[in-house]
């Protein structure tokens, strides 16, 4: 069977956005490959697979249509399309994936990699295929590094808008002791819930479906990776009395412009910020109830 490959060059920053709208039309999930510098260094390839059959015209055009208005966001080049057979693709596109280290000790392996673990570091397993949470994203890094200094033995965390369950997984494996991951899309759940047992975290990971009405705390830790206005709203729906008594709040999914806005809301909420880091252009903040 012949098949339709749209491949997108674009930088890590951008990586999980295109391919998370490529994923929308491709069946058969989404590669995401590091270019001869590496992954977190330069330049990666989205690539998306679609059947020759008698919807491929409305597929493309549905796949170029949808890149164009992620392209007025942000600067993307037009996806480039060429016909492939099943047996060039299905297993060649994970030659060029390679195991990501993050922070001291977090290592993230394509399930299919042969890695042996040193002393002291926290291996995930994922797909890098299933588009979003890849730990591409300098948002999904900055997340990861936080939980590598806040998770202590025995915590209970929150991930509000888990996507793969990365975030969910890492935490349960540097010890927090039960772990709730919320998403609102019955697709990410269903991912999340199949990683999470390749993980083998079950015992301490419950995935649902939901968001902050669903949790009711208290947690120590809250890890909120989403969009910054659904981190404001949330800010007034009380995302703050979901803490523990000295809780922490690890929030990200925020551009520099946007960051007093979310500021002012968490303090508007009962919050206020005790720690920032930057990559890119996008910000996490730490950020601690403060005593009414």
């Amino acid at each position: 069977m012949e098949w339709l490959e749209a491949s997108v060059t674009v930088n890590n920053e951008t990586a999980e956005a295109v391919a998370e709208v490529l994923s929308r039309f491709a069946s058969r999930g989404v590669a995401i490959e590091a270019g001869p510098e590496g992954i977190g260094v330069g330049p990666v390839t989205v690539r998306a697979y679609f059947p020759a059959d008698a919807a491929l015209a409305q597929t493309r055009r549905q796949v170029e249509e949808a890149i164009w208005h992620l392209g007025q966001i942000v600067p993307i080049p037009d996806p480039v399309f060429r016909p492939v057979a099943e047996t060039d693709w299905t297993e060649a596109w994970k030659q060029h994936l390679q195991v990501l280290h993050i922070g001291r000790r977090i290592v993230v392996r394509p399930t299919w990699l042969p890695y042996t673990p040193q002393q002291g570091e926290v291996l995930i397993d994922l797909d890098p295929g299933m588009a979003f949470g890849t730990g591409l994203h300098p948002t999904t890094q900055m997340c990861l590094l936080a939980l590598e200094r806040h998770v202590r033995p025995g915590a209970t965390l929150l991930d509000l808008g888990t996507g793969s369950g990365i975030l969910a997984i890492a935490g349960a494996k540097l010890g927090a002791a039960s772990v709730l991951a919320l998403d609102d899309d019955p697709q990410a759940v269903a991912v999340a819930r199949e990683n999470v047992v390749v993980n083998r975290v079950a015992e301490r990971v419950r995935v649902a479906e939901g968001s902050l009405a669903e949790a009711h705390g208290p947690f120590d830790l809250v890890v909120v990776n989403i969009l910054a206005q659904v981190i404001v709203e949330m800010a007034g729906m009380g995302l703050v009395r979901r803490l523990a008594t000295d809780g922490r709040l690890v929030l990200a999914g925020l551009l520099v412009d946007q960051e007093a806005k979310v500021v002012e809301a968490l303090r508007q909420g009962g919050a206020a910020v005790t720690a920032r880091q930057q990559m890119e252009d996008w910000v996490a903040l730490d950020a601690t109830a403060v005593a009414p």
